[in-house]
């Protein structure tokens, strides 16, 4: 499953969240630590729901960029 990440920066770094699944979140010095870091935690949380019998989120959020004017 393809889970859709935000990648947000932050004053020592970055950090990210995953819209599909709730309170699953992570940061970084760089963007690939966050990343690397993110893909970490989403395997950790979905082991655990696993683990307790709960239902596996099915990814549903997209991402687009919308071009304006400057």
């Amino acid at each position: 499953m393809n889970y859709l990440i935000v990648i947000e920066k932050t004053k020592t770094g970055f950090s990210a969240f995953s819209p599909d699944i709730p309170g699953c979140i992570s940061t970084g010095k760089t963007k690939e630590d966050v990343e690397n870091n993110m893909r970490e935690a989403i395997e950790f949380h979905l082991d655990g729901l696993r683990e307790e019998g709960y239902e596996i989120p099915t990814p549903h959020t997209y991402a687009t960029n919308i071009k304006m004017p400057a």
